[in-house]
């Protein structure tokens, strides 16, 4: 008489189909006995999901599987066991016949003591599977959905600054000061590290105290804090209320940004963390196009340098290694000769107001949801593929028109720079270093050392 181990498994989605704990364990007894099997244990995970096996009442069964004490694991259905195909066979497979114990699923009828049945326990499997995808499918297509009507997709960990409340987020008065601060000192030139080790001292929020950096480049990069909803990828309009302006958030993504306007093959270092020069992530080697590095008082290609193994592009380079101050200098002075009138910098960038770029700037984000509209509508069967491909591409073309319109924008535009350093000599005569930093890399993206020649690639040029 064969020993057999009864699994019994429902999650609370399934107790609505018929599939309850006390409906498998009569089905099962009644199997078993007409079957003349005895049955060792009733194994039950009640309120368990069949998409993983980190489950009490299976690592139990497994576990007298292996002291001998079961020859024959018996569910109601399939999918009780697991509904992960890659689990189901690996379960069956490796856990169950390998130690000589067979497997039998009464609703289906079969069990792995036939050939036939054990091919028929890989089809169903498959089945399985799909039935997990369609719901994963499901709640996953939920959340898109919320995310377009504007609402975040919900769960335990609201952003620092909000707190969810009736499914929307409602603005946390005391942590929405933290994050503002956070926004503030970040932008006056403050690194990470410290921006961290002052909130820590000063303030708690809702999950603790300020523990880790990676908290502050969290916030620092979150879309939520102007009002934006952001789910796979796609970022959507919110109808929660924004905590800082946009105007702010942009300039925090400039400052985060500011060192992959370089390739990323020659980007020395992120701003966010400390430098101790005026010029380090500035500067590209105009022979070996390595960056430069700080060394012993001088700026020094890294490839001369010979300090960091990685960033050599060439052991023979041996372009001028500049005294730092030195150089600093002459990078100051070329930004104090320039004529600080707002008309000089308009006449330099472009003969496109500042405007115009916002207005196609707006039209390009239109056609954008025009283009996801028109994919809706197919996906609801209420336009033929022929006319949506036609609204697409002319769209499309559109976009792509006057998206080169665009090519000639400002990284920064003047009014910008004139209204955050009003004035550049008393930046560089009283700011921190951490504010000249910040000014010079408002200003320029990056400078080519040839020797003694320098190339200046301005933003706003």
């Amino acid at each position: 008489m064969k020993k057999v181990a009864c699994y019994v498994r429902v999650s609370t989605e399934n107790q609505i189909e018929n599939y309850s704990i006390e409906e498998q364990t009569e089905r099962l007894k009644a199997y078993c006995k007409a079957k003349d099997w005895t049955i060792h244990k009733f194994y039950i995970d009640a309120g368990y999901s069949g998409g993983t096996t980190n489950r009490p009442a299976l690592k139990e069964m497994l576990e007298d599987i292996d002291k001998n004490l079961i020859q024959m694991v018996v569910v109601y259905k399939l999918d009780r066991l697991s509904r992960s195909q890659k689990d189901t066979l690996t379960l069956i497979e490796d856990e169950f016949l390998a130690k000589n114990v067979d497997f039998v699923s009464i609703s289906e009828n079969f069990d792995t003591s036939s050939p036939f049945g054990r091919a028929m326990i890989g089809i169903l499997s498959v089945f399985a599977q799909l039935e997990k995808d369609q719901i994963t499918e499901r709640l996953t297509m939920g959340r898109i959905g919320r995310a377009k009507n504007g609402y975040f997709h919900g769960g335990p960990t609201p952003p620092t600054g909000y707190d969810y409340i009736d499914g929307r987020l409602v603005i946390n008065e005391y942590e929405a000061m933290q994050v503002r601060e956070v926004f503030e000192r970040f932008l006056k030139g403050q690194s990470i590290h410290s921006i961290r080790s002052y909130m820590s001292k000063h303030y708690t929020n809702k999950y603790g105290n300020w523990r880790s950096h990676t908290l502050v480049l969290n916030i620092l990069r979150n879309c939520t804090y102007i009002g934006k909803i952001k789910f796979k990828g796609t970022v959507y309009e919110g109808n929660h209320e924004p905590i800082i302006s946009e105007d702010m958030f942009n300039a925090a993504q400039k400052l985060l940004n500011s060192s992959e306007r370089i390739s990323k093959k020659t980007a020395p270092q992120k701003i966010p963390f400390r430098a101790g020069n005026l010029l380090t992530g500035l500067l590209i080697c105009g022979k070996c196009q390595a960056g430069f590095c700080a060394n012993h008082g001088f700026y020094t290609c890294y490839s001369r340098g010979k300090t960091d193994k990685k960033k050599i592009k060439d052991p023979n380079c041996k372009n001028k290694r500049w005294p730092i101050l030195e150089l600093d200098n002459v990078v100051k002075n070329e930004i104090l000769s320039l004529d600080w009138d707002i008309s000089f910098f308009k006449d330099e960038i472009s003969n496109i107001p500042d405007s115009d770029f916002h207005t196609i700037k707006h039209r390009i984000n239109e056609i954008d949801k025009q283009i996801s509209r028109m994919i809706d509508l197919y996906q609801m069967g209420n336009i033929s593929i022929e006319e949506i491909s036609a609204r697409i591409n002319a769209l499309k073309s559109e976009r792509d028109n006057i998206s080169s319109l665009l090519e000639s924008k400002p990284k920064v535009f003047p009014d910008e720079a004139k209204s955050s350093f009003p004035n550049p000599k008393a930046v560089f005569i009283n700011g921190t270093l951490d504010e000249q930093r910040l000014f010079v890399r408002s200003l320029i993206d990056y400078i080519t050392v040839n020797d003694d020649e320098l190339y200046f690639q301005w933003s706003f040029r």
